[in-house]
Order: C-alpha cells, then structure tokens, then sequence
C-alpha cells in the first residue's frame, strides 16, 4: 500500500501542495499485485498514486480519478523518493504542465528506479519501506466542447430549443455542467441578462445540501467571433444554480454555422456553510450546529466576554476519526452583512485556519477572532446583528485530508534529518558566499588603487607634454611673420 501520512501547503502563488506517502514493501515483493493510494484532494481534481514493477525497475504515476470528456487538466508534478542518509542523495522526476484527459488519466515514469537500488543506495528500511514524496501545483481545469444549434425544420407546433446543455464533468467533488440560452432566459427572479441574447449558467449538478462558492471563466465562439467573460466569481445556491453570465450578444453574432465553440475554465468550487448565531439572550450563547462537505458536524458559538467578539468552533464528530489517524482540515470563516444578491462578507482576521484533529472523546474548539466590537453587538447598534440579533457567519470548507498516523513516528525522522542537513548546507554556503564577497571587495579595492595610481601617472605625463608644446610654440608665430614680410617685400 501507499499510505498518506504527511501533508504540507507551501505559501506560494502556485498552490503547492506536499504530499508524502510511506509504501509499504508490497509494492516490491509482490510485482503481480497493483499498489495504489486512496484518493487525494489537489486544485478540485481527486488524484492517486500508483505503481507498477517490471523488469525489475519500479514505475511511479500520478493518476487523475475524476476523468471526464472534454476535460482537460494540466498540473505541474515532482515525484521524490526520500533517501535515509543524506537529501542530496534523493532521486525524483517532474513534469510541467502535463496534460490529463479522458483518454490518458495517468503520467508518470515507468522506470523511476531500479528495485535493488531501493537497498543499495538506503532509500528502504528494514522492513522494505520506503517514503515518496508528491508536489503538485498550478493546477489548471479546462473544458471544452463545440454546441450546435439543431436544424431549423421542426415538426408544426413546435419552436427552436430554449436552451442547450453541455455534456456533465467533475469538479471541486461535484459534477457541472453549462447551460447556454441562445435568446436569453427570462424565467428566473432577478434576471439581468437582454431580450434575445445569450445567457449562460454554471450548473451544479450534485451535492445539494449545501451551498457553493464557484470561480469560473467562460468564452463563446472563435477568432473574431470570440467572447471572454473574464473571471467570475458566483454563488451556487441550494438548486445548483447561481446568477450566471449575460453578455450582450446575440447567438448569431457568436455561431459559425449554427456551431459555438465553448471554453470553461474551472477555478475553484468551495462548499459553504452559512449558519446564524445568536448574539443577544442569556449569558451562554448557545451553540449552533452546522456540517462541512463531508457531513461531520460541527458547533458555532459567539464570544462576548471580550473587546471584540469572538467566535468559538468545535469539531462534535471529533470521535469519528478513525484510530491511529490524523484528519487535516481547513477552512475560511466570513461575518456576513446584507441579504443577497448584495451580501457583503468580511474575512476573520487570521484566515485561513487549519487544524489536525485526532480522535478524541471531546474537542476543546478553536477561538476565531473578529474586528466587531463588542459593545455595538449588546447595545444592538452593529450592521451585522439582524432583526433577531443574530450574527450570520459565513464557513468555507477549503481542504480536508485523513492522514496515516496520528503521532509522531519515525517516519518523521527522515524529514527532520533532511531538514537540519538543508540548513547546514545552507550556512556553510552562506559563509562560503561571505568569504568571497571579502576577497572580492578587497580585488576591487587594489584594482581601485592601481586605477588611481595609473591615471594619476598618466595625467602627470600629459602636463608634461602640454608644457614641452607651450615651450615650442612660443617661438612659431614670429618665424612665421618672418618668413610672411620677407615674401611679401619680394
């Protein structure tokens, strides 16, 4: 088996994430068996690990489980097997921007490394364990596919389509899909698009529990045909549906041939959990319960023991994770003010949070700080506080990962020792890059005084010489006239 029992997001502009496995010695002494991880959650895509031995060389693949048609997935990847002694001896291969599709769902190397090399060069240990580390980022969701609009014969009675569907895809653990109204959709309360152009809409197609926070562009046609939404940002509601795009065109103004090409590209897909909290009653507030994605239950409560009020979260289902594991789990928390459409969220200071949670028989809860003044939520004078003096707070449920091991092991050991020999590399390059910056300065400082020393030379041969011409052309200008009398006299 492949087992995830680390996970690291790196502060980049990319979205790195770090994923590191242990395998167990199955994948090298039983080559007729497939050893794969369970799935992992990387830019919305579900994604696994697998590995295949022949020839005595084991093979390593980044596998992408969400495959669907017209999908396309491009991801920047680094496999690294870990190697015990020392970080520069570790042995890895990458990728950039390597293509997933329907087609070809798996990328990798099917000649990573030799198995006898596991042994000789300490990357397994006794037991034939070995660690393998997975860095992916700058994933990139894109789909694409072509809608035509049906021959204009129809049967007596019957019209042109009203709207025209795209095959469904996955995404962010729900499966979309687009729906264009070539003449506009007037049917749903508040539509803003124009009689007799086009309307689109992102359509969620499962997961209806909860609410979702989606990211998107969408462009229609080609070449000069071509329309670009630029990026929207939308809310799916409890239906599937959100406000959509309306661009001010006509779909004859789009199609080629009765033929628009369609291109999406998927940037996030949040789930959300919008609860309200009591502010206003008893000392102790009560608790108001809510779910994440993954239909764990959780407690929200409000703070007013302090100069700003603070929100009190509590993992209930902390008793379900399983035994010897590690459940991560990350998560954005908004105060929302306004109703919708015009709902305005404010971000807690401090986000996003994260926290690993083991099984335990009761969780403590993490304390989420707000800039909300207190006083203006007792004497009832906040924007926040609706008609029940209730405070509506807004979660975002990021990222969620059950992960091998809940202490720390000696797996951990490898990681550490990596760390500390990175650091003194560091420093002894550091001191080495020191050492040269002060021979350099001390070169330039000599080349500097052999400069001054040249140049003042020279100019003291160039007064010299400017001296010498003064001394001989005092006497020219009369030898000169001489010679311009006597000619003339001639």
């Amino acid at each position: 088996m492949a087992l995830l029992y680390r996970f690291a997001q790196l502060p980049d502009s990319s979205g790195t994430r770090v994923f590191s496995f242990v395998v167990t010695r199955s994948v090298v002494r039983d080559p007729e068996r497939d050893v794969t991880s369970k799935e992992l959650v990387c830019g919305f895509q579900r994604w696994s690990v697998a590995f295949s031995r022949g020839n005595k060389v084991l093979g390593a693949y980044l596998v992408w489980r969400g495959a669907s048609r017209n999908l396309r997935v491009y991801v920047d990847f680094t496999f690294t097997l870990l190697n015990r002694e020392h970080f520069s001896m570790n042995e890895g291969f990458s990728g950039k921007r390597v293509k997933f599709t329907y087609e070809a769902p798996a990328q990798g190397n099917r000649n990573y490394i030799p198995v006898s090399d596991l042994y000789d060069r300490n990357f397994a240990d006794t037991n034939g364990e070995f660690q393998l580390e997975l860095a992916m980022s700058n994933v990139r969701t894109v789909y694409m596919t072509e809608l035509k609009m049906p021959s204009s014969t129809f049967p007596a009675g019957q019209s042109k389509p009203n709207k025209l569907e795209t095959d469904y895809f996955a995404f962010g653990g729900f499966d979309w899909n687009l729906v264009v109204y070539p003449h506009g959709n007037k049917e749903p309360e508040g539509y803003r698009g124009h009689d007799s152009c086009v309307s689109v809409y992102l359509m969620r197609l499962t997961g209806f529990d909860h609410r979702c926070r989606v990211r998107y562009s969408v462009a229609l046609g080609e070449g000069e045909r071509r329309i670009d939404s630029g990026q929207i940002e939308d809310l799916s509601d409890a239906e599937g549906c959100g406000f959509g795009w309306h661009p001010r065109v006509r779909w004859s103004e789009i199609a080629h041939k009765g033929v628009v090409r369609v291109s999406l590209e998927m940037v996030e897909a949040r789930t959300i959990c919008e609860v309200a909290v009591q502010a206003h009653g008893p000392a102790a507030l009560p608790a108001t319960p809510c779910y994440d994605r993954d239909k764990q239950a959780w407690t929200l409560r409000a703070d007013l023991h302090s100069d700003t009020v603070r929100l009190h979260l509590v993992y209930k289902d902390i008793h379900n994770v399983p035994r010897n594991h590690l459940r991560y789990v990350s998560w954005s928390a908004y105060l929302l003010r306004d109703e919708e459409p015009n709902t305005v969220a404010i971000n807690l200071p401090g986000g996003p949070f994260s926290r690993y949670y083991a099984q335990e028989s009761v969780d403590e809860g993490i304390i989420m700080e707000t800039n909300l003044d207190t006083n203006e939520v007792k004497d009832n004078r906040s924007l926040f506080l609706t008609d029940k003096g209730q405070l509506r707070i807004r979660l975002e449920w990021n990222e969620s990962h059950l992960l091998f091991q809940a202490t720390y092991h000696k797996y951990d050991d490898v990681c550490r020792i990596h760390n500390q020999q990175m650091r003194r590399e560091i420093a002894s390059l550091q001191a080495e890059n020191y050492s040269l910056e002060r021979q350099l300065f001390s070169y330039q400082k000599s080349l500097a005084y052999a400069q001054a020393q040249q140049q003042q030379q020279q100019q003291q041969q160039q007064q010299q010489q400017n001296q010498n011409q003064q001394h001989h052309g005092g006497h020219q200008p009369h030898l000169e006239r001489s010679a311009s009398t006597d000619t003339e006299y001639a």
